[in-house]
Protein backbone atom coordinates (compact mmCIF):
# COMPACT_ATOMS: atom_id res chain seq x y z
CA UNK A 1 0.00 0.00 0.00
CA UNK A 2 1.46 3.07 -0.96
CA UNK A 3 1.38 5.83 1.78
CA UNK A 4 2.97 9.47 1.55
CA UNK A 5 4.30 9.47 4.88
CA UNK A 6 7.85 8.16 6.36
CA UNK A 7 8.08 6.66 9.57
CA UNK A 8 10.27 8.17 11.68
CA UNK A 9 12.00 11.63 11.51
CA UNK A 10 14.48 12.87 14.47
CA UNK A 11 15.48 17.07 15.19
CA UNK A 12 18.38 17.38 16.76
CA UNK A 13 17.84 21.24 18.61
CA UNK A 14 15.19 22.28 20.03
CA UNK A 15 14.95 26.07 19.11
CA UNK A 16 13.14 27.97 16.46
CA UNK A 17 14.54 26.12 13.43
CA UNK A 18 14.31 22.72 14.94
CA UNK A 19 10.48 23.94 15.92
CA UNK A 20 9.47 24.68 12.63
CA UNK A 21 11.29 21.90 10.86
CA UNK A 22 9.95 19.17 13.41
CA UNK A 23 6.32 21.01 12.78
CA UNK A 24 7.19 20.51 8.79
CA UNK A 25 7.60 16.98 9.34
CA UNK A 26 4.53 16.22 10.79
CA UNK A 27 2.81 16.47 7.66
CA UNK A 28 4.96 14.05 6.37
CA UNK A 29 6.25 11.42 9.12
CA UNK A 30 4.47 9.22 11.12
CA UNK A 31 6.83 10.15 14.52
CA UNK A 32 9.06 13.07 14.97
CA UNK A 33 11.50 13.27 17.70
CA UNK A 34 12.82 16.57 19.35
CA UNK A 35 16.48 15.94 20.94
CA UNK A 36 17.29 18.94 23.04
CA UNK A 37 20.47 19.01 25.31
CA UNK A 38 18.71 21.84 27.45
CA UNK A 39 15.82 21.17 29.79
CA UNK A 40 12.87 22.58 28.47
CA UNK A 41 11.18 25.25 30.58
CA UNK A 42 7.65 24.72 31.55
CA UNK A 43 7.34 28.57 31.26
CA UNK A 44 8.77 31.52 29.33
CA UNK A 45 12.22 31.76 30.34
CA UNK A 46 15.59 31.97 28.96
CA UNK A 47 18.02 28.87 28.10
CA UNK A 48 21.36 28.22 27.94
CA UNK A 49 21.60 26.83 24.56
CA UNK A 50 20.22 29.90 23.35
CA UNK A 51 22.89 32.93 24.73
CA UNK A 52 21.43 35.53 23.12
CA UNK A 53 17.49 34.95 24.41
CA UNK A 54 17.92 38.09 26.41
CA UNK A 55 18.43 39.91 23.53
CA UNK A 56 16.06 41.08 20.89
CA UNK A 57 14.62 39.26 18.67
CA UNK A 58 12.79 40.72 15.77
CA UNK A 59 10.41 38.20 13.59
CA UNK A 60 9.87 39.68 10.46
CA UNK A 61 6.40 39.91 8.73
CA UNK A 62 7.22 37.12 6.52
CA UNK A 63 7.78 35.23 9.42
CA UNK A 64 4.62 36.35 11.08
CA UNK A 65 3.17 35.22 8.25
CA UNK A 66 4.81 31.56 7.88
CA UNK A 67 3.66 31.22 11.77
CA UNK A 68 0.10 31.75 10.86
CA UNK A 69 0.66 29.75 8.54
CA UNK A 70 2.00 26.35 10.66
CA UNK A 71 0.13 27.48 13.39
CA UNK A 72 -3.13 29.32 12.82
CA UNK A 73 -4.49 31.46 15.62
CA UNK A 74 -1.21 32.11 17.00
CA UNK A 75 -1.13 35.19 15.81
CA UNK A 76 -4.07 36.03 17.92
CA UNK A 77 -2.84 34.09 20.94
CA UNK A 78 0.52 36.69 21.05
CA UNK A 79 -2.40 39.39 21.34
CA UNK A 80 -3.92 37.95 24.18
CA UNK A 81 -0.69 37.35 25.72
CA UNK A 82 -0.06 41.28 25.68
CA UNK A 83 2.64 41.44 23.08
CA UNK A 84 2.79 44.50 21.40
CA UNK A 85 1.36 44.69 17.92
CA UNK A 86 3.82 47.26 15.99
CA UNK A 87 3.14 48.81 12.14
CA UNK A 88 6.62 49.39 11.05
CA UNK A 89 6.49 52.07 9.13
CA UNK A 90 3.91 54.39 11.76
CA UNK A 91 5.09 52.93 15.14
CA UNK A 92 9.01 52.89 14.37
CA UNK A 93 10.52 56.46 14.92
CA UNK A 94 13.84 55.57 13.10
CA UNK A 95 17.06 57.93 12.42
CA UNK A 96 18.38 56.05 9.39
CA UNK A 97 21.62 56.99 6.85
CA UNK A 98 20.50 60.27 5.93
CA UNK A 99 17.34 61.16 8.53
CA UNK A 100 14.01 60.48 10.22
CA UNK A 101 12.24 58.08 7.75
CA UNK A 102 8.58 58.95 7.36
CA UNK A 103 5.86 57.65 9.46
CA UNK A 104 2.42 56.33 7.72
CA UNK A 105 0.10 53.61 8.16
CA UNK A 106 1.17 50.60 6.19
CA UNK A 107 0.65 46.78 6.35
CA UNK A 108 3.65 46.02 7.37
CA UNK A 109 2.98 45.22 11.40
CA UNK A 110 4.23 42.25 13.28
CA UNK A 111 4.22 41.33 17.04
CA UNK A 112 7.17 42.27 19.58
CA UNK A 113 8.26 40.35 22.06
CA UNK A 114 10.40 38.15 23.70
CA UNK A 115 12.82 35.25 22.30
CA UNK A 116 11.64 32.97 24.84
CA UNK A 117 8.01 33.35 25.08
CA UNK A 118 7.75 33.07 21.40
CA UNK A 119 9.67 29.79 21.29
CA UNK A 120 7.92 28.66 24.33
CA UNK A 121 4.42 29.80 22.41
CA UNK A 122 5.58 27.75 19.49
CA UNK A 123 7.25 25.00 21.76
CA UNK A 124 3.86 24.49 23.50
CA UNK A 125 1.79 24.24 20.29
CA UNK A 126 3.90 21.78 18.59
CA UNK A 127 3.47 19.41 22.19
CA UNK A 128 -0.27 19.27 21.04
CA UNK A 129 0.99 16.92 17.89
CA UNK A 130 0.35 13.42 19.10
CA UNK A 131 3.28 12.11 16.82
CA UNK A 132 5.65 14.70 18.48
CA UNK A 133 7.98 13.67 21.33
CA UNK A 134 10.53 15.78 23.57
CA UNK A 135 13.68 14.23 24.32
CA UNK A 136 14.82 17.35 26.34
CA UNK A 137 18.39 17.01 28.74
CA UNK A 138 19.47 14.87 25.57
CA UNK A 139 22.93 14.95 23.70
CA UNK A 140 23.62 14.33 20.33
CA UNK A 141 27.02 12.62 20.30
CA UNK A 142 27.30 11.27 16.52
CA UNK A 143 25.23 9.53 13.71
CA UNK A 144 24.30 6.25 12.97
CA UNK A 145 25.16 4.60 9.31
CA UNK A 146 24.65 1.84 7.33
CA UNK A 147 27.60 -0.41 6.39
CA UNK A 148 28.51 2.04 3.40
CA UNK A 149 28.08 4.97 5.38
CA UNK A 150 26.57 6.31 2.63
CA UNK A 151 22.83 6.66 4.35
CA UNK A 152 22.11 7.97 8.05
CA UNK A 153 20.25 5.46 9.84
CA UNK A 154 19.96 7.49 13.29
CA UNK A 155 22.10 9.20 16.17
CA UNK A 156 23.38 7.83 19.48
CA UNK A 157 22.40 10.28 22.35
CA UNK A 158 23.74 10.65 26.03
CA UNK A 159 21.07 11.55 28.06
CA UNK A 160 22.09 14.04 31.44
CA UNK A 161 19.57 11.40 33.53
CA UNK A 162 21.38 9.15 32.43
CA UNK A 163 24.76 7.55 32.43
CA UNK A 164 24.38 5.62 29.16
CA UNK A 165 23.83 6.04 25.61
CA UNK A 166 21.16 5.10 23.60
CA UNK A 167 20.96 4.46 19.89
CA UNK A 168 18.03 6.17 18.03
CA UNK A 169 17.08 5.07 14.85
CA UNK A 170 15.57 7.12 11.86
CA UNK A 171 14.66 7.54 8.51
CA UNK A 172 15.74 11.01 8.48
CA UNK A 173 18.12 13.07 10.68
CA UNK A 174 17.72 16.90 10.55
CA UNK A 175 20.52 19.21 12.10
CA UNK A 176 19.14 22.35 13.70
CA UNK A 177 21.66 22.85 16.26
CA UNK A 178 22.65 26.52 15.46
CA UNK A 179 26.08 27.85 15.59
CA UNK A 180 27.99 25.33 17.32
CA UNK A 181 26.88 22.69 15.27
CA UNK A 182 29.00 19.31 15.04
CA UNK A 183 27.85 18.29 11.72
CA UNK A 184 30.90 19.12 10.36
CA UNK A 185 33.03 16.87 12.05
CA UNK A 186 30.70 14.22 12.25
CA UNK A 187 31.24 14.58 8.16
CA UNK A 188 34.46 14.31 8.59
CA UNK A 189 34.97 11.10 10.83
CA UNK A 190 32.42 9.26 8.44
CA UNK A 191 35.04 9.79 5.72
CA UNK A 192 33.14 13.06 3.99
CA UNK A 193 34.50 16.78 3.57
CA UNK A 194 33.45 18.97 6.18
CA UNK A 195 31.44 21.93 4.09
CA UNK A 196 33.42 25.20 2.75
CA UNK A 197 32.59 28.14 4.67
CA UNK A 198 32.24 31.55 4.17
CA UNK A 199 32.67 34.09 6.95
CA UNK A 200 32.08 38.06 7.34
CA UNK A 201 33.28 39.56 10.65
CA UNK A 202 32.37 43.31 11.19
CA UNK A 203 32.89 42.42 14.82
CA UNK A 204 29.95 44.28 16.05
CA UNK A 205 28.72 43.58 19.48
CA UNK A 206 25.78 44.58 21.35
CA UNK A 207 24.62 45.11 25.15
CA UNK A 208 20.98 44.83 26.27
CA UNK A 209 19.49 45.89 29.20
CA UNK A 210 15.16 45.23 29.91
CA UNK A 211 13.47 48.00 31.50
CA UNK A 212 9.82 49.16 33.03
CA UNK A 213 8.97 52.37 31.16
CA UNK A 214 8.95 55.62 33.32
CA UNK A 215 5.50 56.37 34.71
CA UNK A 216 3.47 58.15 32.75
CA UNK A 217 5.99 58.29 29.58
CA UNK A 218 2.86 58.23 26.58
CA UNK A 219 5.80 58.90 23.05
CA UNK A 220 3.92 59.09 20.15
CA UNK A 221 6.04 55.53 18.97
CA UNK A 222 6.08 52.03 19.85
CA UNK A 223 10.03 51.07 18.33
CA UNK A 224 12.47 53.45 18.67
CA UNK A 225 15.82 52.95 16.17
CA UNK A 226 19.11 54.91 15.72
CA UNK A 227 21.21 53.83 13.22
CA UNK A 228 24.88 53.82 12.56
CA UNK A 229 25.96 55.76 9.78
CA UNK A 230 29.64 54.27 8.03
CA UNK A 231 32.10 54.95 7.77
CA UNK A 232 32.38 57.62 10.65
CA UNK A 233 29.65 56.46 13.06
CA UNK A 234 30.18 53.20 14.57
CA UNK A 235 27.14 53.01 17.38
CA UNK A 236 23.52 52.36 17.24
CA UNK A 237 20.63 51.63 19.06
CA UNK A 238 17.46 49.64 19.90
CA UNK A 239 14.52 50.23 22.07
CA UNK A 240 11.95 47.18 21.55
CA UNK A 241 8.53 46.76 23.50
CA UNK A 242 7.45 42.97 24.42
CA UNK A 243 5.04 41.61 26.34
CA UNK A 244 4.23 42.50 30.27
CA UNK A 245 4.93 46.03 29.41
CA UNK A 246 8.81 46.18 29.14
CA UNK A 247 11.02 47.34 26.99
CA UNK A 248 14.35 45.66 25.41
CA UNK A 249 17.29 48.28 25.28
CA UNK A 250 19.97 47.06 22.98
CA UNK A 251 23.04 48.98 22.09
CA UNK A 252 26.00 48.37 19.60
CA UNK A 253 29.01 49.20 18.18
CA UNK A 254 30.80 47.95 14.97
CA UNK A 255 34.55 48.08 14.77
CA UNK A 256 34.87 46.23 18.71
CA UNK A 257 33.49 49.48 19.96
CA UNK A 258 31.83 47.24 22.15
CA UNK A 259 28.62 49.39 24.17
CA UNK A 260 29.65 48.16 28.34
CA UNK A 261 27.20 46.21 30.70
CA UNK A 262 27.24 48.38 33.46
CA UNK A 263 24.59 50.52 34.16
CA UNK A 264 26.45 54.27 33.96
CA UNK A 265 28.37 53.21 31.30
CA UNK A 266 25.41 51.45 29.30
CA UNK A 267 23.41 55.46 29.83
CA UNK A 268 27.12 57.03 28.68
CA UNK A 269 27.07 55.08 25.20
CA UNK A 270 23.33 55.41 24.79
CA UNK A 271 24.04 59.32 25.17
CA UNK A 272 26.88 59.03 22.30
CA UNK A 273 24.24 58.29 19.54
CA UNK A 274 23.39 60.16 16.74
CA UNK A 275 20.18 61.28 18.69
CA UNK A 276 20.27 60.80 22.03
CA UNK A 277 16.10 59.65 21.90
CA UNK A 278 16.92 56.31 23.69
CA UNK A 279 18.98 57.85 26.24
CA UNK A 280 16.14 60.48 26.90
CA UNK A 281 13.43 57.31 26.89
CA UNK A 282 15.47 55.38 29.71
CA UNK A 283 17.10 57.81 31.55
CA UNK A 284 14.54 57.74 34.41
CA UNK A 285 13.32 53.69 33.40
CA UNK A 286 13.95 51.22 35.97
CA UNK A 287 16.10 48.65 35.13
CA UNK A 288 14.83 45.14 35.28
CA UNK A 289 18.06 43.14 35.76
CA UNK A 290 21.55 42.95 34.65
CA UNK A 291 22.85 43.90 31.39
CA UNK A 292 23.91 41.03 29.01
CA UNK A 293 26.65 41.43 26.28
CA UNK A 294 26.77 39.75 23.65
CA UNK A 295 30.06 39.56 20.77
CA UNK A 296 29.56 36.67 17.97
CA UNK A 297 27.71 38.26 15.26
CA UNK A 298 29.94 36.79 12.42
CA UNK A 299 27.62 35.75 9.20
CA UNK A 300 28.98 32.40 8.80
CA UNK A 301 27.78 30.20 6.06
CA UNK A 302 28.35 26.39 5.50
CA UNK A 303 28.04 25.43 1.86
CA UNK A 304 26.89 21.63 2.18
CA UNK A 305 25.05 22.87 -1.05
CA UNK A 306 28.93 22.67 -2.61
CA UNK A 307 29.75 19.09 -1.17
CA UNK A 308 29.44 16.78 -4.04
CA UNK A 309 28.78 13.99 -1.65
CA UNK A 310 26.63 13.38 1.14
CA UNK A 311 25.16 10.77 3.04
CA UNK A 312 22.06 10.12 2.64
CA UNK A 313 18.91 10.71 5.21
CA UNK A 314 20.98 13.80 6.65
CA UNK A 315 19.74 17.20 6.38
CA UNK A 316 21.02 21.03 7.73
CA UNK A 317 18.64 23.91 8.44
CA UNK A 318 18.79 27.12 10.31
CA UNK A 319 21.97 28.76 12.05
CA UNK A 320 23.45 24.93 11.40
CA UNK A 321 23.79 25.84 7.59
CA UNK A 322 23.98 29.92 7.71
CA UNK A 323 24.05 32.36 10.82
CA UNK A 324 23.59 35.79 10.11
CA UNK A 325 24.75 38.71 11.93
CA UNK A 326 22.02 38.62 14.85
CA UNK A 327 21.84 42.53 14.51
CA UNK A 328 19.84 42.33 11.24
CA UNK A 329 17.05 40.25 12.59
CA UNK A 330 16.58 37.95 10.10
CA UNK A 331 17.54 34.40 11.45
CA UNK A 332 13.59 33.29 12.89
CA UNK A 333 11.84 34.54 9.64
CA UNK A 334 15.16 32.49 7.26
CA UNK A 335 14.58 29.55 9.60
CA UNK A 336 10.65 29.79 8.88
CA UNK A 337 11.74 29.90 5.20
CA UNK A 338 13.70 27.08 5.38
CA UNK A 339 11.32 25.15 7.09
CA UNK A 340 8.27 25.62 4.54
CA UNK A 341 11.12 25.04 1.36
CA UNK A 342 11.42 21.30 3.59
CA UNK A 343 7.87 20.80 3.23
CA UNK A 344 7.88 21.33 -0.50
CA UNK A 345 10.97 19.14 -1.00
CA UNK A 346 9.35 16.33 0.84
CA UNK A 347 6.13 16.64 -0.56
CA UNK A 348 8.14 16.07 -3.92
CA UNK A 349 9.86 13.56 -2.35
CA UNK A 350 7.20 11.54 -1.62
CA UNK A 351 5.35 12.14 -4.59
CA UNK A 352 8.15 10.50 -6.68
CA UNK A 353 8.45 6.95 -4.32
CA UNK A 354 7.26 5.29 -1.42
CA UNK A 355 9.29 5.93 1.45
CA UNK A 356 12.39 6.83 0.12
CA UNK A 357 14.45 9.76 0.62
CA UNK A 358 17.17 9.26 -1.80
CA UNK A 359 18.53 12.34 -3.66
CA UNK A 360 16.42 14.26 -0.66
CA UNK A 361 19.79 15.98 0.92
CA UNK A 362 21.50 17.60 -1.90
CA UNK A 363 18.10 18.64 -3.24
CA UNK A 364 17.04 20.44 -0.31
CA UNK A 365 20.56 21.45 0.60
CA UNK A 366 20.50 23.42 -3.03
CA UNK A 367 17.21 24.65 -2.81
CA UNK A 368 17.80 25.78 1.17
CA UNK A 369 20.78 27.90 -0.69
CA UNK A 370 18.76 29.78 -3.02
CA UNK A 371 16.46 31.11 0.00
CA UNK A 372 19.63 31.96 1.72
CA UNK A 373 21.16 34.38 -0.93
CA UNK A 374 18.85 37.29 -0.59
CA UNK A 375 19.53 37.70 3.30
CA UNK A 376 22.89 36.83 3.17
CA UNK A 377 23.89 39.59 0.63
CA UNK A 378 21.55 41.80 3.09
CA UNK A 379 23.48 41.01 6.17
CA UNK A 380 26.51 40.83 4.26
CA UNK A 381 26.63 43.90 2.53
CA UNK A 382 26.09 45.76 5.54
CA UNK A 383 29.15 44.58 7.49
CA UNK A 384 31.12 44.78 4.41
CA UNK A 385 30.79 48.83 4.64
CA UNK A 386 33.33 48.92 7.26
CA UNK A 387 37.21 48.95 6.27
CA UNK A 388 37.79 46.65 9.71
CA UNK A 389 35.40 43.69 8.11
CA UNK A 390 37.21 40.70 8.33
CA UNK A 391 36.39 38.31 5.57
CA UNK A 392 34.49 38.40 2.05
CA UNK A 393 35.12 40.52 -1.33
CA UNK A 394 34.37 44.52 -1.76
CA UNK A 395 33.82 43.71 -5.29
CA UNK A 396 33.09 46.68 -7.03
CA UNK A 397 29.69 45.09 -7.60
CA UNK A 398 29.06 45.24 -3.76
CA UNK A 399 30.52 49.03 -3.97
CA UNK A 400 28.07 49.82 -6.40
CA UNK A 401 24.70 48.17 -4.53
CA UNK A 402 26.00 49.91 -1.55
CA UNK A 403 25.82 53.19 -3.18
CA UNK A 404 22.21 52.16 -4.84
CA UNK A 405 20.81 51.85 -1.65
CA UNK A 406 22.27 54.90 -0.24
CA UNK A 407 20.40 56.13 -3.11
CA UNK A 408 17.61 54.64 -2.29
CA UNK A 409 17.35 55.05 1.28
CA UNK A 410 17.78 59.20 0.24
CA UNK A 411 14.97 58.79 -2.06
CA UNK A 412 12.70 57.64 0.89
CA UNK A 413 12.98 60.38 2.87
CA UNK A 414 10.60 62.73 0.94
CA UNK A 415 8.47 59.47 -1.16
CA UNK A 416 6.92 57.51 1.02
CA UNK A 417 6.19 54.79 -1.61
CA UNK A 418 9.88 53.97 -1.57
CA UNK A 419 10.23 53.58 2.07
CA UNK A 420 6.99 51.60 2.11
CA UNK A 421 8.97 49.23 -0.31
CA UNK A 422 11.97 49.36 1.92
CA UNK A 423 10.68 48.01 5.12
CA UNK A 424 8.51 45.81 2.89
CA UNK A 425 12.02 44.14 1.39
CA UNK A 426 13.29 43.97 5.00
CA UNK A 427 10.78 42.20 6.12
CA UNK A 428 10.74 39.45 3.14
CA UNK A 429 7.34 40.39 2.11
CA UNK A 430 8.86 41.23 -1.48
CA UNK A 431 12.13 40.57 -2.94
CA UNK A 432 14.74 42.72 -3.29
CA UNK A 433 14.52 43.27 -6.57
CA UNK A 434 11.54 45.60 -5.80
CA UNK A 435 13.71 48.00 -5.25
CA UNK A 436 15.30 48.17 -8.77
CA UNK A 437 11.73 48.71 -10.03
CA UNK A 438 11.65 51.50 -12.56
CA UNK A 439 9.32 54.11 -10.46
CA UNK A 440 12.67 53.96 -7.84
CA UNK A 441 15.23 53.02 -10.44
CA UNK A 442 14.97 56.40 -12.64
CA UNK A 443 14.58 58.57 -9.59
CA UNK A 444 17.61 57.09 -8.18
CA UNK A 445 19.25 58.09 -11.17
CA UNK A 446 18.11 61.48 -12.01
CA UNK A 447 19.05 62.20 -8.13
CA UNK A 448 23.31 60.90 -9.19
CA UNK A 449 24.20 64.43 -9.94
CA UNK A 450 23.70 65.70 -6.69
CA UNK A 451 25.79 64.80 -3.27
CA UNK A 452 23.59 62.88 -0.56
CA UNK A 453 24.92 65.11 1.87
CA UNK A 454 22.95 68.28 -0.33
CA UNK A 455 20.34 66.56 -0.69
CA UNK A 456 20.04 65.29 2.86
CA UNK A 457 20.59 68.58 4.80
CA UNK A 458 16.90 69.41 3.95
CA UNK A 459 15.48 66.12 4.64
CA UNK A 460 17.44 65.93 7.89
CA UNK A 461 16.26 69.55 8.69
CA UNK A 462 12.61 68.90 7.96
CA UNK A 463 12.83 65.37 10.17
CA UNK A 464 14.85 67.19 13.32
CA UNK A 465 11.82 69.59 13.63
CA UNK A 466 9.19 67.35 12.72
CA UNK A 467 11.27 65.66 15.58
CA UNK A 468 10.60 68.08 18.41
CA UNK A 469 7.04 67.44 18.74
CA UNK A 470 7.73 63.50 19.89
CA UNK A 471 8.76 63.52 23.29
CA UNK A 472 12.47 62.37 24.24
CA UNK A 473 13.74 63.68 21.09
CA UNK A 474 16.05 66.17 21.02
CA UNK A 475 19.13 67.16 18.59
CA UNK A 476 20.81 64.81 16.03
CA UNK A 477 24.31 64.18 15.82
Amino acid sequence: MKTDKGRHALVIGGSMAGLLAARILTNHFDRVTVVERDFLPEEPQPRPGVPQAKHVHVLLARGKQILEQLFPGIDAELTAAGAPSVDWAADCLWLGLWGWTPRFPSHVVTHTCSRHFLEWVVRRRLTAYSNVQFLDGTQVRELLTDESRSIVTGVRVHSRNDTQETELTADLVVDASGRNSPLPKWLEDLGYSAPPETAINSFLGYSTCWYQPPEGFQPDWKVLLISYRPPENERSGLLYPVEGNRWIVNLAGVARDYPPTDEAGFLEFASSLRSPSIYEAIKNAKPLGAIHGYRRTENRWRHYEKLSKLPEGLIAIGDAVCAFNPFYGQGMTTAALGALTLDNCLHQQFQRSQNNLTGLTRRFQKQLAHILKTPWLMAAGEDLRWATTEGGKRSWVTQLMQRYMDRVLLLALDHPEVHRTFVEVIHMLKPSTALFHPHILLRVLRQIGASPKEGSSKVMTNSLTHSYNSPALHHER
